[in-house]
């Protein structure tokens, strides 16, 4: 039996995705590249933005004639769209067989089994007619790979953004125990993984058993055989003295650190209710790269949220002037239903959000060019995650010709940069 993955969003959602895939692997599925081959098919949406949800939304549509070509099939749709739209989704397209919400993630394996068992146990024994050798196995989606694995730690989100759909559709903070993260770490690291990410909506709030997150990246830091330590996606507001002095003496956490700012108007801010301001954000920026002088900053950044002024919108780019992100990922605002900005007046007109994001982007993207360039002549440290592929300590990708089986460490020279990645040579001298 077959099994194809589809997910949108962020990482969070790409390591749901692998649990949502755990249960029918389980039952004896094997995930495949091709939708056409596949005798299941997952879909684990995203409703951050409404890009995304629409994305989703049209790929069910295109389904149909999937499964309308062997009504047998099993078409699944979860995730953080399904969460807010299931009864409509399951009344709009009456062919998906299930739909499971973000919230339901943790018993999903019991309402797979219950709504679905006695389809998948049919379905196996009927499947043998079909060609094992004629389908391609699936590449791993996103950064998850045997050797760059991802640990889920937290889920939910106590934090009430204005403008953020996240607390609707996938709830409060919840926290895995502190056993059980170190546990699934090590059986990572036992199967291959030499990079563990850890992820939550904001991973650096985790506190469970009297442990903090800054104490957890310590103790992670001792399983033998983790060589490196990421986590995605942090809140300013727990970028503290404690975490920067974990992230300092701690080897194996990588030079790197995602803060996102959404906004340089500190006026803004307050209404997006981020429970910080711009002072505090270059503050902390300057405290991290004192103390690591080497790390590298990315960052969020909305332009066109409701009552955006020219002025507002030139003190983002004061400070992301001033923070100098090596990454920026920009957008414009959407109203989302159901948080508070969707109540507000969007009274950005469309073309200025064009023309400030693309004055944004224009700035982001020097900044992404100078720090590639930085790079060019020195020796990196690269994870080869897919054979030729994969990214240093502090978040650069890298390629350069493949000459060996990946999940090593490798010294490579850069020679040149592509489309922002990194390009280079193998040295065998360094």
């Amino acid at each position: 039996m077959r099994l194809h993955v589809v997910t949108f969003g962020c990482q969070m959602s790409v390591a749901d995705g692998e649990e949502l895939a755990s249960p029918l692997k389980g039952r004896g599925f094997t995930a495949v590249a091709e939708p056409d081959t596949a005798d299941a098919i997952v879909l684990n949406t995203c409703t951050v933005r409404q890009h995304a949800e629409d994305k989703a939304l049209s790929l069910i549509g295109r389904l149909r004639e999937w499964k309308d070509a062997r009504p047998e099939r099993v078409l699944i749709v979860a995730g953080c769209a399904a969460e807010r739209l299931g009864p409509w989704i399951q009344k709009r397209f009456p062919y998906v067989d299930l739909v499971v919400g973000a919230k339901s993630i943790e018993d999903y394996p019991k309402i797979v089994e219950e709504a679905l068992g006695a389809r998948f146990d049919a379905m196996a024994e009927t499947r043998s007619a079909f060609s094992e050798e004629a389908a391609k196995p699936d590449k791993p989606t996103g950064w998850s790979s045997p050797f760059s694995a991802f640990v889920t730690i937290m889920r939910g989100c106590n934090y009430s953004c204005s403008y953020c759909i996240v607390p609707a559709v996938r709830g409060r903070e919840l926290y895995r125990p502190y056993e059980t993260v170190m546990a699934e770490a090590r059986t990572k690291v036992a199967l291959g993984a030499k990079e563990i990410t850890l992820l939550g909506q904001t991973v650096n709030s985790w506190n469970e058993s009297g442990i903090r997150f800054p104490e957890l990246l310590r103790r992670m830091g001792t399983i033998e055989g983790l060589e490196r330590i990421r986590f995605e996606s942090p809140h300013p507001y727990y970028v503290n003295d404690d975490l920067i002095e974990a992230m300092t003496t701690t080897k194996s956490v990588c030079e790197q650190l995602h803060l996102p700012i959404q906004s340089g108007s500190d006026r803004l801010l307050k209404i997006m209710r981020r429970n910080y301001d711009s002072a505090s954000i270059i503050d902390k920026t300057a405290r991290l790269r004192r103390a690591i002088p080497f790390v590298e900053v990315a960052t969020d950044i909305i332009v066109g949220f409701p009552s955006e002024t020219d002025e507002d919108f030139e003190r983002t780019l004061d400070l992301v002037r001033l923070m100098k992100p090596s990454w920026s990922y920009t957008f414009k605002y959407s109203p989302r239903e159901g948080t508070e900005s969707a109540g507000m007046e969007d009274n950005v007109p469309a073309g200025v959000k064009e023309a400030r994001l693309s004055r944004l982007n224009e700035l982001c993207d020097k900044l992404t060019e100078d720090a590639l360039s930085a790079r060019v002549g020195q020796v990196v440290s690269v994870l080869d995650e897919e054979g030729g592929f994969g990214r240093t300590r502090d978040g650069f990708k890298v390629s350069w010709p493949e000459s060996e089986p990946a999940g090593k460490l490798v010294k490579v020279r850069i020679t040149g940069t592509s489309k922002r990645v990194l390009r280079g040579e193998r040295d065998e001298r360094a």
